[in-house]
């Protein structure tokens, strides 16, 4: 089973000429509304490589037609929503601008998200079987509670450390490291984690290497175009090359290769096997607009032909 604890959204997507910087204002012609979220985007691209049935979504939403929405969508996805609750805060809200090469940048509200609670998790839940997947846009020590609590039922731990806090921690980094199996960063965020321990590198891939072997656990960065890289615990290297796209929306693309590598592992396949898969998918995510509705089915992809 992959169990998704983590962030419910809705996205506000401008397509605008150039991304603003601080003090400027652009015009769009028009918005449009998508779901997403990290944990639920995530829950979504698993759910739709692994199959109805495969994929439970934790976590809390307002009590608000945008919380009513995000549920109703993650059940038309076939993902089991039980165990998302109820919050007096509003839902949650990103505001997301795409310029015209398909880059983004973003603002998140994080609204009920903070209030996400681990206790909101049966024990039944947890086990060997268990595949849980953890982002950062809830709450670090409720994350760090359902971590540990699938690390004692000797489940498997998927974090994806998106997006970095402004004020990561040493301690909150080596506290990660020890209950995370699979740790998931892009170049910029394994360097700030290696960073918060004190392990200087001016490479992802060095970054990688120094906190596989930190945590006894298996560092995977995703490099858009240059695809991703994977180190294990003992230095083993394994690539995967991103498909040769040209991207209309980058939305979501992090959050497809994170579901499917959570997809991958719960049915026990390779780790280069998970690689290529996540990567393809995450490319054919970048085809179409919107954080889940270009996340692929299983049957578009080419590496599980």
């Amino acid at each position: 089973m992959i169990l998704v604890f983590g962030s419910l959204n809705i996205d506000l997507v401008a397509k605008v000429p150039i991304i603003p910087g601080p003090g400027r204002t652009v015009l769009a012609p028009s918005y449009q509304t998508h779901f997403g979220g990290k944990g639920a985007n995530q829950a979504v691209a698993a759910a739709r490589i692994a199959g109805p049935g495969q994929v439970r979504m934790a976590g809390r939403v307002g009590r608000d037609g945008f919380g009513n929405s995000a549920i109703e969508n993650l059940r038309a996805n076939e993902v089991d929503t039980g165990l998302v609750v109820g919050a007096d805060e509003p839902t949650g809200c990103a505001f997301i601008t795409v310029d015209q090469a398909g880059e983004n940048a973003i603002t998140v509200a994080s609204g009920a998200n903070m209030a996400a609670n681990a206790g909101d998790l049966p024990a039944r839940l947890f086990g060997p079987d268990t595949v849980l997947v953890l982002q950062m846009e809830v709450p670090f020590a409720q994350a760090l509670e359902a971590a540990r609590r699938t690390t004692l039922a000797a489940g498997t731990v998927v974090w994806n450390l998106a997006p970095v806090p402004e004020r990561m921690t040493r301690e909150m980094v080596t506290k990660l490291l020890a209950v995370t199996d699979h740790l998931l960063v892009n170049e910029h965020e394994a360097l700030d984690a290696a960073g918060a321990i004190d392990l200087a590198t001016s490479s992802y891939e060095a970054a990688a290497a120094d906190l596989a072997r930190a945590g006894d656990l298996t560092c995977i960065v995703t490099a858009g175009a240059q695809g991703a890289l994977a180190v294990t615990a003992d230095g083993t290297r394994l690539r995967a090359p991103a498909p040769r796209i040209t991207p209309v929306d980058t939305t979501g693309a992090g959050d497809t290769f994170v579901g499917a590598f959570a997809a991958m592992l719960s049915e026990g396949v390779s780790l280069q096997i998970a690689l290529d898969v996540s990567c393809e998918a995450a490319a054919l995510k970048c085809l179409k607009a919107g954080a889940q509705t270009g996340m692929p089915m299983r049957s578009a992809i080419g590496s599980l032909a």
